[in-house]
């Protein structure tokens, strides 16, 4: 890949992540059609965004951070979702190809009781739970991409680490209580 090369650049970026950055938006918002319609967008902001893209977090990272701002955008702005489609372009052709890579887990009914369980979870509770436990990220990197757009002073950025690391605790508690209240895990089971 060449110097200033944007689309080699979001090619390499959605063949390493794309699937990744796709189940992600899945999980977050419940319906394949949706993830679809985010995913473009997520692949919009990136060809804006790759010129100013400066590496203060992962590739990954900031992917992850486009994903949850354009999720966060597409459910309060419903009736925007025409307008918010990429048209069809080189770009396209790209992120056609690497969304297929969903987790097998997220399409079988093997696990509809914990999907249930999860989906009945608020966004920002679902977020936190897809980035610790199924993108196994640090907590660094999940503070990052909570915070998106609003890098707050090493001391902020603390701060987020020790919320988002507690209340992934009370995620996993309240997840453990309906679990064995809807009978998935037994009494005994972690």
């Amino acid at each position: 890949m060449q110097a200033g090369d944007l689309a080699g650049a979001a090619q390499e970026a959605f063949g390493l992540y794309g699937a990744e950055i796709y189940g992600f938006l899945v999980n977050l918002l419940g319906s394949e059609s949706d993830a679809t319609e985010v995913y473009l967008q997520v692949g919009e902001d990136v060809w804006r965004g790759l010129p100013r893209f400066a590496a203060r977090s992962s590739m990954r990272t900031w992917l992850y951070v486009l994903a949850r701002n354009a999720a966060t955008d597409y459910r309060r702005s419903p009736w925007n979702r025409r307008e918010r489609r990429a048209s069809e372009s080189q770009l396209g052709d790209i992120l056609v190809h690497t969304r297929s890579g969903t987790a097998p887990w997220l399409r079988t009914d093997i696990k509809e009781g914990v999907r249930a369980l999860r989906e009945s979870l608020s966004p920002e509770d679902r977020t936190i739970l897809v980035l610790r436990v199924d993108r196994q990220l640090s907590w660094d990197d999940v503070a990052r991409i909570t915070l998106g757009n609003d890098a707050p002073d090493a001391a902020g950025h603390a701060r987020e680490v020790a919320r988002v690391t507690k209340r992934y605790q009370l995620i996993k508690e309240q997840l453990k209580k309906r679990a064995r209240a809807a009978g998935l895990v037994g009494e005994d089971d972690g």
